[in-house]
């Protein structure tokens, strides 16, 4: 599973990289699709890692809004932030861990539980949707998407 997520973070810092090559005004644009724009896009995908992970460690959410990160700037340091404690907790994982139960009430009041594995490739397939829709932005500003391909980024040494 951690060969992934470093696949994730590669690939998000890769993204970060591309967008230093287009306008603000393009990063905030709203598009058709997805969370809003390529910009809060990036910020998306670091705050529902974060927040996922932060359910698992049964510690707080993750609740700052887009606004106050909505610059590429902004978004590269709050993901490096987040990043530290989701490379931890991804670095420690056991096959244990699996199996554990995620116990949670939706907003009606509903009960939920998810386990733990299931909540970890959730994270993963969200991130790689959102990789997508960048791709597909990309290409209608007539740049070249960012590699999606495991293959050749050296995650095996």
């Amino acid at each position: 599973m951690l060969k992934l997520f470093e696949y994730n973070w590669q690939v998000r810092q890769d993204w970060f990289e591309w967008c230093r090559d287009v306008s603000r005004e393009e990063l905030l644009k709203k598009r058709t699709g997805g969370i809003g724009g390529i910009l809060h896009t990036l910020f998306h995908v670091a705050d529902v890692e974060y927040s996922w992970i932060c359910g698992l460690q049964g510690k707080p959410d993750f609740t700052e809004p887009f606004e106050s990160y909505a610059s590429l700037e902004q978004v590269m340091e709050l993901s490096d932030k987040l990043h530290e404690e989701v490379r931890s907790f991804v670095a420690s994982w056991t096959d244990e861990m699996e199996m554990k139960v995620l116990s949670d009430v939706y907003p009606n009041g509903e009960p939920m539980n998810f386990k733990y594995g299931e909540i970890m490739r959730h994270v993963l397939a969200h991130e790689i949707h959102h990789i997508g829709q960048l791709s597909v932005w990309s290409r209608e500003l007539g740049k070249a998407p960012v590699t999606a391909n495991f293959i050749r980024r050296g995650l095996f040494g």
